[in-house]
């Protein structure tokens, strides 16, 4: 009967309507789409095209379809909310560890099926149109300063190898520019050389004239949100990091208390814990990198100003700063920041300060580390 075609194969016979829990592997143009029952018993695996996706979810009864959290992924989960279906993300690496043996589209599929099922799986809060809009204006920054920063290390380089050197720094490299125009400068320098210089300093120029532009309109963001304006009440959390929080970090809700919030950006440390025996590491850094580097930078920043001026008697920062290194403290004050930063916007509260004699603790930051 085998040979005969006797056999019906349960994932091609199986009906659809058993269907409770699709995993879907999603890529540029070719997808793969895993059915399974209540049960988790496998119903399908298909492979699907781009321009058929639609068409085949459209049929589908309503049910919970699980992807990867990875590119067009916000895109696809919006399309298919539309449809009537609730549609989770899961992070690629708690995938991972589902995935059986050899890895292919339709493993993969399977493997996002049977994590989205479990009952502990965290999920990724799927973004609306405008808040990825709103994310593109600090990646966007993010790329020209970047791209500012090569530029000034291939200008420095290149003047170098003609024996033209300055200190670091930004303003340097804009005096260096305006040396160019000068007799001395131009005529140590090959002509080819001067006009590839020329170049790179106009190109220096016009990345300055865009990112002024985009702080701009940061900073015209942050006074408009009254979440940003609330989150700049803490000292070295400014405009830029106030807008980054709120377009880029999911809802404070989403979180049980900030201790949560401050590993989500990756501020908590690693654990190597056995025994009975609690040993910590460095930060983990598995989280948004972009609020957590604003917000080491703006713990330095708080720091340096502590270490000019000296910090409050008898307040948290001086005993770091008496017994500790001082960028282990600025990455200790961003983890701090974190969680006062939770503590406010679920409170729907400004930072408030009270200073006496022996104690120096916001009202808010002592309530935030209680949690």
């Amino acid at each position: 009967m085998c040979q005969s075609g006797g056999v019906d194969h349960h994932l091609r016979e199986a009906s659809v309507l058993k269907v409770i829990t699709i995993g879907l592997d999603i890529a540029k143009s070719s997808f793969h789409a895993h059915g399974a029952d209540e049960r988790g018993e496998a119903v399908f695996s298909r492979k699907l095209t781009r321009g058929k996706l639609l068409d085949f979810f459209a049929v589908q009864p309503a049910c919970l379809v699980a992807m990867e959290a990875c590119g067009g992924a916000h895109h696809w989960a919006r399309e298919l909310t539309r449809l009537g279906h609730e549609v989770r993300l899961i992070p690629p690496a708690y995938v991972k560890p589902f995935v059986k043996r050899h890895k292919n589209d339709a493993v993969d599929a399977e493997a996002i099926c049977e994590a989205a099922r479990r009952p502990g799986m965290r999920f990724v809060a799927v973004k609306t149109e405008e808040q990825q809009a709103a994310g593109m204006v600090f990646r966007t920054r993010d790329l020209l300063v970047r791209q500012r920063t090569q530029l000034i290390n291939a200008l420095r380089g290149h003047l170098a190898e003609y024996g033209w050197v300055a200190p670091r720094g930004k303003a340097q490299v804009v005096m260096l520019a305006d040396l160019l125009e000068e007799d001395e400068m131009a005529s140590s320098l090959p002509e080819a050389a001067r006009a590839m210089f020329r170049i790179m300093t106009d190109m220096l120029a016009e990345l300055d004239l865009r990112i002024a532009d985009l702080d701009k309109e940061i900073a015209r963001r942050a006074r408009e949100d009254e979440v940003a304006r609330r989150l700049m009440t803490i000292p070295g959390i400014g405009p830029i990091a106030a807008t980054a929080i709120v377009a880029l970090a999911p809802h404070a809700a989403t979180f049980s208390k900030g201790r949560d919030f401050a590993a989500w950006l990756g501020l908590a440390p690693l654990q190597h814990s056995t025994g009975g025996k609690q040993k910590l590491g460095r930060i983990s850094k598995m989280g948004e990198r972009t609020i957590r580097r604003l917000l080491i930078i703006g713990g330095s920043a708080v720091v340096r100003q502590a270490t000019i001026h000296g910090a409050q008697a008898g307040s948290w920062l001086e005993g770091m700063l008496a017994r500790k290194p001082r960028m282990l403290v600025s990455v200790a004050l961003a983890n701090k920041m974190a969680r006062i930063a939770w503590a406010l916007m679920t409170r729907q509260e400004d930072y408030k300060v009270t200073c006496s004699p022996d104690c120096y603790r916001s009202e808010v930051e002592s309530r935030s580390f209680m949690m």
